[in-house]
């Protein structure tokens, strides 16, 4: 029979910090170097903040503004002089019209492809009973730092009839191996194991595992590269700068730039009294256009923002 320890009288109980009880509603004292750590980060985010948003908003409120005002320095936090006739000269132009409808096409094709592609290509390399995986991560790989070149590209283009052709922007860029990374990484670290060997319990063959279970659980990655392709193709001008020649399948921001070019000429060839003011237009047209190749990028983020964040961390855990 074990005997009960007997504490001497006078002589405190030690106690350990699991017999401490724990209260959630106790304030930490918190010191002087807590709070002054605490302010410089308040005020270093708050210039990196600055510095990140005001070009951005300097560019919305200069292209609202008159021109002058803007040349002037007047303009800071608020538009000086309402003025929209930088953006009514633009929107005048047809090809701003003509170049959105394009970049809409290339861009909601272009993505819906690369993900129909990129998502079973990378679960495919994340199983390891599938042999190849290997081999064919380093030929994707490969591509990433060895390509042909423009000319090689040019030519090969050209025997597949992709020339002056809108698909030249959405065949050859089917798969971004970065994205592909990006996905097979959250597959295999993501999805667990177990949830495959239940579904082959249910009688589940592979393509409905990846239909019925692994889509639903990957909206993250998917919204996360979602975002990666359309910002891609949105942004793409190099490809019909050198492998188009019909300008009513040209994207906007090659638009823009014709737009922009010539409205520089334009104020560069003008006679010397109305030199200033052509220019002051020129660079209001310039502030409008940049405006205006940007708003549907910002439309979209805030709509898949919530899984940005969550996708990119668990998609760059392990390559």
């Amino acid at each position: 029979m074990a005997q009960a320890t007997v504490q001497p009288q006078g002589v405190s109980p030690k106690l350990s910090a699991d017999d401490i009880p724990f209260n959630p509603h106790m304030k930490q004292q918190r010191t002087v170097s807590d709070w002054i750590v605490d302010i410089m980060i308040g005020v270093l985010t708050a210039l990196i903040l600055f510095v990140v948003i005001y070009p951005i908003w300097f560019i919305v409120m200069a292209s609202f503004s008159d021109p002058a005002a803007v040349a002037k320095g007047q303009v800071t936090l608020l538009p000086v002089g309402f003025n929209l006739e930088g953006y009514a000269m633009v929107f005048a132009n047809e090809g701003v019209w003509t170049g959105y409808r394009n970049t809409f096409i290339y861009s909601f094709l272009g993505t819906a492809l690369n993900v129909a592609v990129t998502i079973p290509a990378a679960f495919a390399l994340s199983r390891r009973e599938f042999k190849p995986r290997r081999v064919l991560l380093f030929l994707f790989t490969f591509t990433m730092f060895f390509a042909g070149g423009i000319i090689p590209n040019y030519l090969l283009y050209k025997d597949l009839n992709l020339l002056d052709s809108m698909w030249v922007f959405i065949l050859p860029s089917a798969v971004n191996v970065f994205n592909l990374i990006i996905a097979r990484s959250f597959f295999e670290t993501s999805i667990p194991e177990e949830l495959h060997e239940a579904s082959e319990l249910d009688g589940l063959n592979y393509y409905g595992y990846f239909f019925r279970i692994v889509i639903p659980l990957s909206g993250a990655i998917i919204a996360v590269i979602t975002l990666y392709y359309f910002v891609q193709h949105w942004n793409d001008f190099f490809t019909g700068l050198v492998y188009l020649r019909d300008w009513d399948k040209q994207p906007l921001q090659n638009w823009l730039q014709r737009i922009l070019l010539g409205t520089q000429a334009a104020a560069n060839s003008s006679g010397s009294m109305n030199l200033g003011q052509m220019q002051l237009f020129a660079d209001q047209i310039k502030y409008g256009i940049i405006l205006i190749s940007t708003i549907p990028l910002l439309i979209l983020y805030p709509f898949i923002q919530k899984y940005f964040n969550k996708g990119v961390m668990i998609g760059a855990v392990k390559g």
